[in-house]
């Protein structure tokens, strides 16, 4: 058994730091301790930033061309290492090889949006906008960011923000999860091979001392953070309190409207992808099918059938489905299925029982289904992020709607039907920030950009796209005359542009 210290990353190399505090990194498909993190103190936060705050002036001015050939690079990089790096992401967080390799790619994209930033970055020009007076705009980098990403997807989070904040000018620390860590420092070497110059880019490991550090620092300019609602709550509101520019991404609980006249099988099929893929940690999971009318009782049927069907076990084996991060957050989602029963859910498949294909005592959980669950019911109203999916029955499209819509969460939804009417209607009216028609994970592509309504975002910006390169720069607007020698004179009213 390994018992290495995963560390931070400043100045470009790998470092111990100085806390002496570490935190245990579990195998979760054996149960294993694998390794140690290094968990940041005061000074190792002050060295971290410090270094991102040295480096930005140079970086700033560095042309935009040598830019975006050091992002160019960092992608080549990062494809062909793609392997390499989901077993690294399925060692420590456990999901499935395969949900891992996905994760990278999708990852990529926005390093491939970020290669064309300068669309994005370059400003707009009026000549004579008065009388011998021009006026141009751009925007500039913030200076030194944090990123602070969950652990549930330890490459694809940092990769929403990272590149474009670097292609923009700025300098980044990141502070990944102390659960799965090993993932960012190999992001670093990777940048540093591509030709980043140090201090651009850090790491900084750590826990809840780490990211108020962060929050409160004087010289981090801008926030991006990804997690659950109640910390999204909270660094919103210390960061901005600092005065810091801060998006904050929280929770979500997804509802899948399904309509009487929607294909059956093919839902069937979306519901178990987009419910169990990686053991239903994903922000974007589907945790409810709202089955109207009819469709109910065989959209329960075909769910359970294809349920019982997934392997579980360890991700480096094949297995359709991995476990869950740790022991504490498997025994936590078990919880919430026994809460279900008791209130009068009906447990149609019970992971709880599940025999994993695996060594050891891994955090295991199997795919399970409720039905006959009401908005009253804890399994329902709480976001329990594991493979627990509840089937929720109304009667019209109507209370379906009302049901979604009266919910705290607003990040994804999904609508499956055959009707184009109905599905045009439910995207006017639904009050989420991202919706699927027959399409159960509504992911935006890179050029658009990702985030929710309600209590699934605080800040008003969304990740990546248009929306993440306006968030990492600030615009400036200059007024030019160069007027002659006889244009002179007093005039205290105020400017007219004639």
């Amino acid at each position: 058994m390994s018992t290495d210290i995963v560390g931070h990353w400043i100045d470009g190399a790998e470092s111990p730091g100085t806390s002496g505090r570490t935190g245990d990194v579990f195998d979760p498909a054996t149960g294993a301790l694998a390794r140690r993190v290094a968990l940041a103190g005061v000074d190792d936060v002050e060295r971290a930033v410090a270094s991102a705050a040295a480096a930005f002036p140079g970086w700033r001015d560095t042309a935009l061309a040598r830019r975006t050939r050091i992002l160019f690079a960092f992608r080549e990089l990062l494809d062909a290492a793609r392997d390499e790096l989901a077993e690294i992401i399925t060692a420590e967080h456990g999901k499935v090889v395969s949900d891992a390799q996905g994760e990278i790619a999708r990852g990529q994209e926005v390093v491939e949006f970020a290669c064309g930033i300068g669309h994005l970055l370059k400003g707009g020009h009026t000549e004579n906008a008065s009388t011998g007076v021009d006026v141009h705009s751009l925007r500039q980098p913030l200076g030194p960011v944090a990123v602070i990403s969950p652990f549930n997807f330890p490459m694809m989070v940092p990769l929403w923000f990272v590149p474009i904040a670097i292609a923009a000018g700025n300098t980044v620390v990141l502070k990944p999860s102390e659960k799965d860590p090993s993932a960012a420092l190999f992001m670093a070497g990777l940048w540093r091979r591509a030709g980043l110059p140090d201090g651009v880019f850090t790491v900084l490991q750590g826990d809840k001392e780490a990211v108020d550090g962060l929050l409160d620092h004087p010289s981090i300019k801008a926030v991006s953070f990804v997690g659950s609602t109640p910390v999204a709550q909270y660094v919103h509101q210390r960061a901005s309190a600092a005065g810091k520019r801060v998006q904050a991404l929280g929770g979500a609980k997804n509802h899948m409207v399904v309509l009487p006249d929607a294909d059956l099988d093919i839902t069937a099929d979306a519901a178990i992808n987009a419910g169990f893929g990686s053991a239903g940690e994903r922000c974007m999971a589907i945790s409810v099918v709202v089955a109207v009318g009819d469709i109910a009782d065989p959209l329960v049927e075909a769910i359970a059938e294809r349920a019982r069907g997934l392997r579980t076990g360890d991700g480096r084996r094949g297995c359709d489905m991995g476990p869950l991060v740790t022991a504490a957050h498997r025994d936590r989602v078990a919880g919430y299925v026994a809460a279900g029963a008791e209130a009068g859910a009906r447990v149609v498949v019970d992971g709880r029982d599940v025999v994993p294909d695996a060594d050891g005592s891994g955090f295991f959980l199997g795919p399970t289904l409720l039905d006959g669950v009401t908005p009253e019911m804890s399994v329902y109203t709480d976001e329990i992020f594991g493979p627990v999916l509840s089937v929720v029955r109304v009667d019209t499209y109507a209370e379906a709607l009302a049901l979604v819509n009266a919910n705290r969460y607003g990040n994804g939804t999904a609508i499956f039907t055959r009707d184009g009417g109905a599905a045009r209607r439910f995207q006017h009216e639904v009050e989420v920030g991202m919706i699927g028609v027959n399409v159960p994970i509504p992911v935006p592509v890179a050029y658009y950009s990702f985030g929710g309504w309600k209590d699934s975002l605080f800040g008003d910006t969304h990740a990546h796209g248009t929306e993440g390169v306006h968030f990492f720069t600030r615009g400036k607007v200059v007024t030019t005359r160069w007027p002659e020698s006889d244009q002179g004179g007093l005039n205290l009213g105020f400017p007219r542009n004639d």
